[in-house]
């Protein structure tokens, strides 16, 4: 039996993954958190085949939970399952110990089969993932941009360039508008962009938008 741990922030996306899992009999939920702190606390109290984990959860991110997952318990793999297309954080979420990337978009037995794979030691990656991964690690130029972000940063930036408000995005990571302007900041400088406009032409033009 996988057992697995299910860590999303809404209820309704938990109770709907549960009921896709109940109709595979050697997968069973036996546990969800809804904030990182309930994940950490779960962790170490019971054993867990595979975490299934959201990206964007009030307060400490996926992102950050995922690195602290995989410092406290690196042998437990980590499928990611998120809003948010492959081309916004796939890479990222696997260089940073995932085992595993899907949207909230695909199909059930995609979820099945990714669990198994994922619980039978090896990653799970889509083609189109799978591509993406080849043409990042085959490029011979200096260290992307992106790269030179932390996840803050880089969720920051995103959202921006969604359209999202310094307020909205302030209370989408539980954070203060001040420390979101701190990140945006910081972001145009690295970007060497002047403003939000050019923020956004800036993540078009390197793909980091899905429509």
């Amino acid at each position: 039996m996988i057992n697995i741990l299910i860590a999303d922030d809404h209820t309704i996306v938990r109770k709907g993954i549960v009921q896709l899992i109940e109709g595979a009999s050697d997968i069973k939920v036996t546990a969800e958190a809804k904030n990182a702190a309930e994940v950490l606390h779960l962790i170490t109290r019971q054993d867990f085949d595979v975490i299934v984990l959201d990206i964007s959860m009030p307060g400490r991110s996926g992102l950050e939970v995922l690195k602290e997952l995989k410092s406290i318990k690196p042998e437990i793999p980590i499928l990611i399952l998120s809003m948010f297309p492959e081309e916004q954080y796939a890479i990222r979420v696997m260089r940073s110990g995932a085992s595993g990337y899907l949207t909230k978009e695909s199909a059930p037995e995609e979820l099945i089969k990714a669990l198994r794979t994922i619980a039978g030691g090896k990653k799970y990656i889509h083609p189109s993932l799978a591509e993406q991964l080849a043409d990042h690690f085959d490029q011979n130029v200096d260290k992307p941009l992106t790269e030179q972000l932390s996840d803050r940063e880089y969720e920051t930036m995103i959202k921006i360039a969604t359209g999202k408000s310094l307020t909205e995005i302030a209370d989408e990571l539980s954070i203060s508008v001040k420390t979101v302007s701190t990140y945006r900041r910081r972001v145009l400088n690295k970007l060497n962009v002047q403003s939000n406009v050019e923020l956004t032409q800036w993540v078009i033009k390197n793909n980091l938008l899905s429509y």
